[in-house]
Parts: structure tokens; sequence; C-alpha cells
């Protein structure tokens, strides 16, 4: 089997990702609308019709906002902690559809195998995946504060990697954020800097690795240039090797 991803739009404006082993398409959080995920998954050749699942990261609105509405509109179950399911109090999300995710425990969803792991941030019970197809194995890393042992062990020997390069530092804190948004985003329960995102990979087993790409990076308070300068140096390789994920656009499949 072949294991393919790609992003229909990475940052604080909406985040979906879309994986597909043989004939099973899982999408990793939903946080666009209900015409505007159609219309991204009609970009990347899909169609609601051909997701078997939605597995959502945390609550936050850029990665649940659209879930409910098109969980119910496709009858696509969706996948997410105990915690995150308690933040959904007004129904929207029907119990017939919601299936939970244990963060120590492994799961299947047709062809794919998917790993939750917990990553330290501002939501009540959030998690992050890593898909495999039984051999290949993709490590998404986004919207987590700080880096642990259990992230570090949990995505090292990744054949691909998504990775959080949400700021960096010096144009976070010269930026217009107030000071307690400043605090929050580079505190230990926010988003990874560049130079953080990076130390995780220089810490971990990535020799296997086909793949990186940067996401969830901030319009205000990021580069492009300066995310991928510091991962390609983290890995000693060029910098165009590292992909982007964008807002408007994502990525295009990717196969490892």
């Amino acid at each position: 089997m072949t294991l393919r991803f790609s992003s229909l739009g990475s940052g604080s404006e909406g985040n979906a990702l879309v994986v597909q082993v043989a004939g099973t398409t899982l999408m990793m959080d939903c946080g666009f609308g209900l015409a505007e995920t159609e219309t991204r998954l009609a970009r990347a050749g899909l169609t609601p019709a051909d997701l078997d699942a939605i597995l959502v990261t945390h609550e936050h609105s850029d990665h649940i906002g659209g879930v409910a509405r098109f969980a119910r509109k496709h009858q696509v179950p969706v996948w997410l902690t105990h915690g995150t399911a308690k933040v959904l109090t007004d129904g929207s999300l029907p119990m017939a559809l919601c299936h939970h995710v244990d963060p120590h425990a492994g799961f299947v969803v047709g062809d794919v195998q998917v790993t939750p792991y917990f990553v330290p941030h501002d939501a009540y019970e959030p998690v992050q995946y890593v898909f495999s197809d039984g051999s290949a194995r993709l490590g998404v890393l986004t919207d987590t504060g700080s880096i642990t042992a259990h992230i570090q062990e949990t995505l090292s020997g990744c054949d691909a990697m998504v990775l959080e390069c949400n700021h960096d530092l010096a144009m976070l804190m010269a930026g217009p954020y107030p000071a307690s948004l400043k605090r929050r985003v580079a505190g230990k329960f926010g988003h990874l800097d560049n130079a953080t995102a990076a130390s995780l990979l220089a810490s971990i087993d990535c020799s296997r690795l086909k793949h990186v790409v940067a996401a969830h990076l901030s319009r205000q308070n990021n580069l492009p240039g300066l995310a991928t300068a510091a991962l390609a140096a983290a890995l000693s390789c060029d910098p165009s090797w590292i992909g982007i994920a964008d807002q408007a656009t994502g990525f295009a499949w990717r196969e490892i």
C-alpha cells in the first residue's frame, strides 16, 4: 500500500489535512466552512463522499469550526478525545457520529493505522496524530507550545512530517500583538517557533525522512524563508527541500 497526504490549508484562518491509504481517506481537522471545505477537497481531487472519517486534534475554531456541519451533512464519522467532545455542548455534532479517542491507544480506520499522542497546548485534551499504512509513517505536529520526550519518541523514525513553524520569536516579540497574546503564543502551551521546531528535528531519528513540510505559519509573525532555513539547518539540507503548507492552498499531494 501507498500513503499519500495533502493539506487543504494551514494557518490561523483554518486547517485541514487529508491522508489516503488504498481505499481509505481521512481528514484531520476541518477549520473551514462547509462550502469552502468542499471547494478545497475538490481542488485535491476529492469529494465529501470519499471521506471515511474526520479526526479532530482539539477544539480551537481554526481546527474544529467546520467539523459538525460537514459531518452532519455528509454523515462522516468523527474521532475526537473525550475532553474535546465535552466542549461541544451545543449538540451540534450527533453522538451517533462520534468516536472517542484515547490519547494513549492507537486505532484503525479502514486501511489507515492511527496513533494519537498528547501535546501541550491550551485546549482541554489536545492530541496530534501519526498515520501509517503498516510500513511508512506520517507524523503531524502542530499546535504545541513545547516539545516533550513523548513527542520525540513518537515522531522518531517517521518517513514524512508536517511540522508546526508558527512564528519567528524575534518577529513575534517586535510585532503588533498585545503582550498577553505574545506570552500565550510563545508559552509552553502555545505554538512552536521556528527554532524549537528545528531543535525537534535535531533531536530525533530523521534517517527515513522523505518529506518535511512546515505548517501553521503565522502571517504576522513568520516568513516562509525563515521557517525553511531553520528546518534545513537542522537537517543539513537545502532549504528548497522543505515544503510549506500555506493558508490559501495548503500543499499538493505527497507520497511515501
